[in-house]
Formats: structure tokens, C-alpha cells, sequence
């Protein structure tokens, strides 16, 4: 990636967490694209640039950390599949530098606000087309790991909807427990159990 794609995909990741953040703290519809903007240090016309709301600036976020498990397994291509999607996966969920400079002081207020946020009927249709985009690449890496076709074949779409709605499932379970169980080992967990065919606990 060149300096010039560099600065852009750090504005991308700067102004989507600042959208996630500011929504956390202040509820969804208290947020106006200037804030955003001005969190992450450009204009509202540059956020314009690059999302067409507030909702898609959020699930950015999401799908982005997606698409680096799709990037992250296609490099895993000698380890087990089942290894290589754990790996994958919770190496997504380790902070990176955005997500560093702003940590979260109050983890239970932090955790109250996410479950607003990710109640947000104005963000559902966003998901869905967020978790369609991700599903869609990670198939493809396992169809080039398994040798499958992606067009005939159902395993690829198969695993990659088990790791979107282990993904999914582990972060939604983790917001309802109290305390939060750590996502980290949730999501350990969940592809241990499908890793071994869900069997009946």
C-alpha cells in the first residue's frame, strides 16, 4: 500500500471510530457527521468522501475487522482451517492504533453503550449488508484453501457463515453477561465447538 492509500485507509479507520465512539458515549441520535468529523480531525465534506451516513461509518468497523479475517486466513494457508480461522479471528480483536489512542475509561458504562448502539434499528440494514460483504470474501479464501468451487459448492459458504455468526454470537453474548465475559475467549470457545462438530454440551 502506497503513502497516498495509507493516509486514506487511516482517515477511513480514524473517522469510523470516532463515529463507533461518539454513538457509544452519546446515544446514536445525538451524533451529527460534523462531530464525527471533528473527532477525527477532517471536514464533514471529507467524511462525505468516504461514508454516505452515520450508520456506515459505524459498521465499518465491523466489516473492516471482517475483511482482515479474510486477508489473515488467506495467509494462513499451512494451518489446519479450524487453527487458522481462531487465529485469525482474535488477532481482529486485538486493539490497533485508533482504537489505542482513545481507551475506554468506564468499561461498564462503555459496555451500556454499545448495547444502545448496536440496538439502533437505523444501523440493522447496515449490518446485514456489512455481514453479506464479509461472508462473500471469507468463502472465497476457503474456497481457494479447500479447494472447492465457490459457485457449485456450499462448504465455503458454509464456513464462512459459521465464522460470521460465531463472530456475531460470541460479540452479542459477551454484551449480555454480567460481567462481560472477555469476547477474546468467547470467540476461542465458539470455533472449538464447531471445530468439533457442535456437539451437545
Amino acid at each position: 500500500m502506497g503513502l497516498r492509500e495509507r493516509k486514506k485507509a487511516e482517515t477511513r479507520a480514524a473517522l469510523s471510530w470516532a463515529a463507533v465512539r461518539l454513538a457509544v458515549e452519546r446515544g446514536f441520535d445525538n451524533v451529527k457527521v460534523e462531530d464525527i468529523a471533528e473527532a477525527a480531525g477532517v471536514s464533514p465534506r471529507t467524511f462525505n468522501n468516504y461514508f454516505s451516513s452515520k450508520g456506515e461509518a459505524i459498521v465499518t468497523h465491523h466489516l473492516d475487522r471482517c475483511l482482515r479475517i479474510a486477508e489473515a486466513l488467506r495467509e494462513r494457508s499451512a494451518e489446519p482451517l479450524w487453527d487458522a480461522v481462531t487465529r485469525a479471528v482474535l488477532t481482529q480483536f486485538e486493539p490497533d492504533a485508533v482504537v489505542a489512542a482513545h481507551p475506554v475509561p468506564d468499561l461498564a458504562k462503555w459496555t451500556a453503550g454499545v448495547r444502545m448502539m448496536v440496538a439502533e434499528p437505523a444501523l440493522q440494514g447496515e449490518m446485514l449488508r456489512a455481514g453479506a460483504t464479509a461472508e462473500a470474501e471469507i468463502a472465497a479464501v476457503v474456497a481457494d484453501r479447500t479447494g472447492t468451487d465457490l459457485k457449485q459448492d456450499l462448504y465455503p459458504h458454509l464456513v464462512a457463515s459459521a465464522i460470521v455468526a460465531a463472530t456475531n454470537t460470541a460479540m452479542a453474548h459477551h454484551l449480555r453477561t454480567d460481567p462481560p465475559v472477555p469476547v477474546e475467549r468467547l470467540l476461542a470457545d465458539a470455533f472449538a465447538r464447531i471445530a468439533a462438530g457442535l456437539p451437545t454440551p
